[in-house]
């Protein structure tokens, strides 16, 4: 029966599967990679707030020409009479190490702020996977939805052709009038159109499974739906939400480096201490090839006493966007809530359209038998044929969009829920783990070449 198209065609051991395409497009999506190399470039930001534990070291080099001439017209015993004319070259090389002491926690407070922004990163592009597996698993089923319907729509313009050259040839025996003639010419007309209108619909489906999957659909096997992810009541899924959705955890993140920022904020107000050492060597200074060798070391204590309110107002904002954080992280929280509350009602309503979508098919496929063996004695016109044509047809299009619609809501169920992710799907894919790109370069001191080589 074509009513269950969505579950048939399974038997092609090369068609393309619905885990085939999710893994595909987990290895190849551009948005999801973005987010990681996103990710990876945040990453740094922890490397340069350890960089304040650091010293840092200035090498300088200099030299000059210097050209000087005395005229006395006085004669002196150290520099006798008359003019004399030096030329020098200065020149000289050193180097100066600066290390801060104390810097009222601000580089403290700083890596642990860029820390929770690498883990904010990390959540952000859970949800951005989330959101690609949505999409393609979306785009999947769209395809074998557009298929199904397409082919039903083909198959109704053969009918309802039948139907018009059966009714012809009753007309031409004087069995039925010319307005039967016309009803069934009309109707071929509507299922014509009906086909177009699919087979765009179609197209623009196998566009939208290469914009997120990235090669175009083949022989797609049927889709199912995430039945051993789903719970088994609302409250458990908002429980699981609540808990794991990776929307809310970046954003209790940001609200921690946001609290941390006052900290930084308010260290700019605590005395500053650090440590300098530097050595020079010195050439033509004075006289000609003399050399001079200077060294020192010393402290800096600097303690603000005003700068003008530049740094109490920064704090103040600073508590501002704090606060800030913490209501965009209750306003998350109540979107997470709203999205598992309305997928979950569609997916129990496509459960009950499907079983409603089969029942009415039943009927109507008898209906349709009775109509036709009706009209064939007289007791029915050719409009009641093609009506009950058209509503056999409406519920097999109803039942393959339910269908479709229960896999793509058990999908965003659980996306909603947090869950969405390569390996609670079991995707034979390289699982991407963030933490490998972080774990090389947060402790780096030099060097400009990424872990990957560019």
């Amino acid at each position: 029966m074509t009513s269950v198209f969505v579950l048939a065609a399974a038997s092609n051991v090369s068609a393309e599967t619905l885990e085939s395409a999710l893994a595909k497009s987990y290895g190849n999506n551009p948005n999801l990679n973005a987010q990681r190399a996103s990710v990876r470039a945040t990453d740094e930001n922890v490397a340069q707030a350890k960089s304040g534990y650091r010293p840092t070291i200035t090498g300088t080099a200099d030299i000059a020409r210097t050209y000087s001439n005395y005229d006395s017209r006085t004669p002196s015993t150290i520099l006798g009479g008359g003019e004399q004319t030096t030329i020098l070259t200065p020149r000289g090389f050193g180097i100066e190490v600066n290390q801060t002491v104390f810097d009222g926690f601000r580089t403290d407070n700083s890596v642990r702020r860029a820390e929770s922004g690498v883990l904010a990163a990390r959540e952000d592009l859970t949800t951005t996977e989330q959101s690609t597996l949505v999409n393609a698993a979306t785009a999947y089923m769209d395809v074998l939805r557009d298929t199904a319907i397409l082919d039903l729509q083909r198959n109704n313009v053969e009918v309802i052709d039948e139907q018009l050259r059966q009714t012809r040839d009753r007309f031409n025996v004087g069995e039925v009038t010319r307005t039967d003639v016309a009803q069934a010419e009309s109707r071929l007309a509507a299922a014509r159109s009906q086909e177009a209108q699919a087979e765009a619909n179609l197209r623009a489906s196998i566009a939208r499974y290469r914009q997120f999957v990235g090669v175009e659909p083949r022989q797609l096997a049927p889709g199912r739906p995430l039945d051993k992810l789903t719970p088994g009541s609302l409250d458990r899924a908002l429980k699981v939400a609540f808990g794991e959705h990776p929307a809310i955890k970046a954003a209790q993140h940001q609200v921690d480096a946001a609290e941390l920022q006052v900290k930084i904020a308010e260290g700019a107000l605590a005395p500053q201490l650090g440590v300098t050492a530097s050595v020079s060597q010195r050439y033509d200074t004075r006289i000609g090839n003399d050399e001079n060798l200077i060294a020192s070391a010393g402290a800096r204590l600097t303690v603000p006493i005003y700068e003008g309110g530049q740094a109490y107002s920064a704090t103040r904002q600073a508590k501002e966007q704090a606060g800030q954080a913490q209501l965009q992280a209750d306003w998350v929280r109540d979107q997470v809530r709203a999205a598992v509350v309305s997928n979950w009602g569609a997916l129990e309503a496509a459960r009950a359209q499907i079983q409603a979508a089969q029942a009415q098919i039943d009927a109507a496929e008898t209906a349709l038998s009775g109509v036709r063996e009706e009209a064939r004695v007289g007791q029915r016109t050719t409009l009641d044929v093609l009506n009950a044509q058209q509503e056999l047809l409406t519920a097999r299009v109803n039942l393959i969009q339910a269908q479709r619609d229960r896999v793509v809501a058990s999908y965003q169920l659980v996306s909603a829920m947090g869950r969405l992710n390569s390996r609670a799907l079991g995707l034979a894919v390289n699982h991407y783990s963030p933490k490998v790109h972080y774990d090389q370069v947060k402790d780096l001191w030099i060097g400009t070449t990424t872990p990957d080589g560019r």
